[in-house]
């Protein structure tokens, strides 16, 4: 059964930088469209930036222009390299495949603190 598994959380300062990793442990990617959410304390899981099979790609207001969402399907791994951190950005980020194979990964936390 192919599991996604989300690395690169921690714990950063406003204004710092983390980069995510999503690795399939499957050759998925090529044939689904590629997201990732998060989901804040107290709050709806949200969507952050997704992708079209490796083409055009999308972005939530909040992050666009502070977030760079890429995919490398040879490595089955899908990135979120996130600048200028902001404390709101505090949340368990999710990566996510559809709609051929519809597949959540456990998380990642990510904490902006000072």
């Amino acid at each position: 059964q192919v599991q996604l598994v989300e690395s690169g959380g921690g714990l950063v300062q406003p204004g710092g930088s983390l980069r995510l990793s999503c690795a399939a442990s499957g050759s998925i990617f090529s044939t689904n469209n590629l997201g990732w959410y998060r989901q804040a304390p107290g709050k709806e899981r949200a969507w952050v930036a997704s992708d079209i099979r490796g083409g055009n790609t999308f972005y939530s207001d909040s992050v666009k222009g502070r977030f760079t969402f890429s995919r490398d399907n040879a490595k089955n791994t899908v990135y979120l390299q996130m600048y200028n951190l902001k404390l709101e950005d505090t949340a368990v980020y999710y990566c996510t495949t559809a709609p051929v194979t519809l597949l959540w990964g456990q998380g990642t936390q990510v904490t902006v603190s000072s």
